[in-house]
């Protein structure tokens, strides 16, 4: 209710406006207390209306019906109980009209949604778009105007691939001086060995944190053609050596 807007036709001064603000406010929160005391008398009157017919029934009832005197004992202990019960709870009630209006409940947190979790934002997408046949609308023949979109994700893998690194060393030479000019060498983990250093990471990776024999990774590199020259025992042994100093063997 909106009195000020209400009010606004009659041009009230503002003392009128602010005392028949306060006013009707008085007005409603008596109501309001009024409500919350007829609700807990017609409750309690409710209450002891079915307590007084239970009585009768036992006292004035067939004897199939009635109860022995130690069982009214025990009724009229628990009477006493509920009694003090609801007067305690009438008084509660009272007290938190006058306090004013009760505060509103928290929000329940919300239950995370039951299914499949999401797949890992971290991890690269590939799209796949799949747009239809035909553009236009198969029965007017208007072209289509796009309006969304179906998004489905599926996880998938890049088996390992192997690949051949060629490292060409052009020449220039100075014929005046007759010298010759060439970018140096990139060192390698092996003198002489045909592994690169990305090669040597995946099979010690693979060896000794997934704990993966040799041979098993022999066989995955034969299915690619390669040969097992690069996965020789003694030569990843003589490259962890070199990289960390500690010797295969002491490994386990």
């Amino acid at each position: 209710m909106d009195l000020a807007r209400e009010l606004a036709p009659f041009s009230p001064s503002p003392e009128l406006l602010l005392w028949t603000e306060q006013r009707v406010g008085g007005l409603l929160e008596q109501l309001q207390l009024s409500a919350t005391e007829i609700h807990w008398r017609d409750a309690k009157i409710e209450k002891l209306t079915l307590e007084l017919a239970y009585l009768r029934r036992m006292k004035f009832g067939v004897k199939s019906e009635s109860l022995a005197a130690g069982v009214r004992d025990l009724f009229d202990e628990t009477l006493a109980t509920d009694l003090a019960a609801c007067e305690a709870r009438l008084g509660e009630q009272r007290q938190a009209a006058e306090m004013g209006p009760p505060l509103p409940l928290p929000e329940k947190p919300k239950r995370e949604r039951a299914g499949r979790p999401p797949l890992p934002g971290q991890l690269p997408r590939v799209e796949h778009r799949h747009e239809p046949e035909s553009c236009t609308c198969g029965q007017c023949g208007q072209a289509l105007v796009r309006i969304g979109e179906d998004v489905t994700e599926k996880l998938s893998i890049v088996p390992a691939e192997f690949f051949v690194e060629r490292h060409i060393y052009p020449k220039y030479a100075c014929r005046p001086c007759a010298t010759v000019t060439a970018a140096p060498a990139v060192a390698s983990v092996i003198d002489g060995g045909l592994a690169a250093p990305a090669l040597l990471a995946w099979v010690m990776v693979s060896k000794y944190v997934d704990h993966l024999p040799l041979y098993r990774l022999e066989r995955q590199a034969a299915r690619a053609g390669v040969t097992p020259v690069a996965f020789d025992a003694g030569r990843l042994g003589g490259a962890h050596r070199c990289c960390s100093g500690t010797p295969v063997a002491a490994l386990g």
